[in-house]
């Protein structure tokens, strides 16, 4: 008597689909055992696709068969035992070899003759067929969906899938939220661990209700979707959904995941003024601050390199006093600020500027756009050049995607400029101002107020042979550049010294 065994799969990730079709199979298949007095020995089904080789289960009664535990299979379609090569190729081997004497199916007759092995082989070809069609209809309607600029996937938190218009919309209980935290973290003053805090506080959370996940908070942050673009298989496209905030922003947040993103142990309040604010310049860790406490009762605060490199061996041993990196904090802020007297010259420069500026911004517009019609022209160019395999697929992507980011920031900035026109005139008293306010901090010996305005327009502060040293931002780079003597000098240094500075201020203020 010939023995069987009844095969059920189903493809569906949908675990109530899987279920209801694979009970439906068994179902149908013994009925079917029963009526042909089929004599059945084991049950084997799972859910599982059969496009690639790979099925365990599959697998597992493949290999009775080889032993002889049975000799015939039941299925309900020849495209549930395979919808690959390798695969079907096995079962028509085992048919061929005789280890397999009869496959039974309710929807296709079959028999172990040469007519019957080439209708087996053509139907595990017409269910390779249908597989490999309906890939290539889904990434052709991918590919449509990419060329609109939508993205085919689901939706970034703050974002939803609109089901009837198969889009990407903005979600209104979350995308006022997301772009918060976004803003948050560009500041710099958040860790990975203190941004994740912040979203699970205003009720971002995950699926369970628990805080999102580190990793999901780091891929919200990186993540191109939220400026206008996205990423399909490694090419970054233009997208037409609304973005959530600018291209600026978005690279500021990148700055503040190379600087915060590492999570970091949480430190408890022990009021040192200067905790935090400077590595050591020696091997870059962090300064850490000592109350020392003498017998006459007298508290002092020191501050040195904690020595937790394993690898530099850090030669500086220096403490320095609170006191004296007060003052030289004080002497940094000192640096880039401007006196009464320049503030006063540059307002009253501003003013004849405002008149000027109406034909330099149209050239400037222009030339704007000029830049970003050349972009378009070297896309183009080097799309040809892929498609003429002149380039190789890392190649075109890695060069495409520097394009393309060099195009988006290049439109936001048109648009930002042709929407605010002159707004740079504003920028410019902005900066006028807190230069001079700088100035104040520093006669009223504001610790507080001066450290915080270093860290705003500088970076990679540091203690090196005991001296405080900063990288300061354009355009306060060229205030703290200036010679002492051309400070001290006052009002007559601002037609040379001032002159020089005003123009050589960046884009960004101009």
């Amino acid at each position: 008597m010939t023995k069987y065994f009844i095969y059920c799969r189903k493809s569906s990730e949908d675990e109530e689909r899987q279920v209801l079709s694979i009970e439906a199979q068994l179902t149908e298949l013994r009925e079917f055992a029963k009526q042909n007095s089929l004599f059945v020995v084991k049950e084997f089904y799972e859910s599982k696709t059969a496009k690639e080789p790979g099925r365990e289960i599959f697998k597992e009664m493949l290999g009775e068969i080889e032993k002889g535990t049975a000799q015939g299979i039941l299925a309900w379609n020849p495209d549930r035992l395979a919808r690959n090569s390798i695969d079907g190729g096995r079962v028509i081997y085992l048919v061929d070899t005789g280890k397999i004497t009869t496959l039974k199916f309710p929807t296709f007759w079959f028999e172990p003759t040469p007519q019957g092995k080439f209708m087996l082989s053509v139907a595990f070809g017409q269910a390779k067929y249908y597989t490999d069609n309906l890939r290539e209809n889904i990434l052709r309607g991918i590919r449509q969906k990419i060329r609109r600029g939508e993205l085919s996937a689901k939706a970034p938190l703050g974002y939803f899938n609109e089901p009837r218009l198969r889009t990407i919309e903005p979600d209104k209980k979350t995308f006022a939220k997301v772009k918060e935290c976004l803003g948050a973290f560009a500041t710099g003053q958040y860790t990975l661990t203190g941004i994740q805090r912040k979203m699970f506080s205003v009720g971002l959370v995950g699926k369970t209700g628990k805080p999102l996940a580190l990793a999901s908070v780091e891929h919200i942050l990186t993540n191109p979707f939220y400026y206008g673009h996205f990423q399909y298989r490694g090419d970054v496209h233009a997208g037409s959904h609304k973005p959530m905030i600018s291209k600026k922003l978005f690279d500021q947040i990148q700055e503040a995941c190379i600087t915060n993103g590492k999570p970091r142990k949480k430190r408890g309040p022990k009021n040192f003024q200067f905790l935090g604010f400077a590595t050591c310049g020696v091997c870059g860790y962090a300064i850490t601050a000592e109350r020392h406490i003498k017998k006459s009762g007298l508290k002092f605060v020191y501050y040195r390199c904690t020595h937790k490199s394993k690898t530099i061996a850090c030669t500086e041993n220096r403490f320095l006093r609170e006191e004296a990196l007060a003052e030289q904090v004080k002497t940094l802020c000192q640096k880039v600020s401007l006196p009464d007297e320049w503030r006063d010259k540059y307002i009253a420069r501003l003013e004849s500027e405002q008149v000027e500026s109406r034909h330099s911004s149209d050239l400037f517009a222009q030339n704007l756009r000029d830049t970003i019609s050349a972009i378009k022209m070297r896309l183009e160019r080097l799309t040809d050049a892929y498609l003429g395999e002149a380039l190789e697929l890392t190649e075109y992507q890695e060069k495409k995607n520097i394009l393309m980011s060099e195009k988006k920031t290049l439109e936001e900035k048109l648009s930002d400029f042709e929407r605010k026109g002159n707004h740079w005139l504003e920028l410019m008293r902005n900066w006028i101002i807190e230069a001079n306010q700088a100035e104040n901090l520093s006669k009223q010996e504001n610790l507080s107020g001066m450290k915080d305005f270093l860290v705003s327009i500088g970076s990679n502060r540091r203690l090196a042979a005991g001296m405080l040293l900063a990288e300061f931002k354009t355009p306060w780079n060229f205030l703290a550049e200036m010679p002492a003597q051309a400070r001290a000098s006052g009002a007559g240094a601002v037609n040379s010294d001032a002159n020089q500075i005003w123009w050589t201020l960046p884009d960004s203020n101009r």
